[in-house]
């Protein structure tokens, strides 16, 4: 095991979803994480400072060209796509909607999906359409983790059941467990990557 990444994608109820999520996470997380909530072109993109004073972790709204560092969380700016380019840098798009959504989730995940490979957790939660479902895809075909939100507890079934249908995914859990889960990977991560006494730790 050796996840280096999470990417998720929601849309609507995401930001109640999110508001739950987030805030699970330990401030020794290790993993990067990048969000797209489809959001208002218009929006001021409130979520990400909300989310901020509510998280462990620093939540930031994308930059272009940002190095990513983990144990942060970035969100898709309102009306850019989010790209992870391959040296592990952001990149933001005004390219064609895609799914009728820019930021799109796929777009999110496939290019996620080049710079991670199998070392990739891929979740798709709560949403009203499939955006998500083709991305999810992608990274279950290249060895990546994939988790659904349980489409009795999400806000709109939807893109959970759309994922679902598209990937088969590894877990299809409740937002706490999904959040469990999470600290569960990193920890275990962790632990393989720790060094032997005496050797210099250089899996980071």
């Amino acid at each position: 095991m050796s996840y280096k990444a999470i990417v998720i994608g929601a849309s609507a109820g995401g930001f109640f979803a999110l508001k739950k999520l987030i805030p699970m996470l330990p401030e020794d997380f290790s993993f990067p994480v990048f969000i797209v909530q489809h959001i208002s072109p218009t929006s001021d993109n409130y979520m990400a400072k909300f989310l901020d004073n509510l998280a462990n972790l620093t939540v930031k709204e994308a930059d272009e060209k940002e190095i990513i560092t983990s144990g942060y969380v970035y969100i898709a700016p309102p009306n850019y796509h989010l790209l992870i380019e391959e040296d592990l840098s952001i990149s933001l798009s005004t390219d064609e909607k895609k799914n009728y959504s820019r930021p799109s989730i796929d777009i999110l995940f496939e290019t996620a999906t080049y710079a991670y490979g199998e070392d990739l957790i891929g979740i798709v939660l709560t949403g009203a359409n499939s955006d998500g479902a083709n991305g999810l895809l992608s990274i279950k075909k290249a060895g990546g983790f994939c988790i659904v939100q349980d489409p009795s507890e999400a806000e709109a079934e939807a893109m959970p059941l759309a994922a679902i249908k598209s990937s088969d995914p590894h877990k299809i859990l409740k937002i706490e467990e999904i959040g469990k889960l999470l600290i569960e990977l990193d920890n275990k991560v962790k632990k393989e990557n720790k060094p032997i006494d005496g050797e210099k730790d250089e899996s980071f």
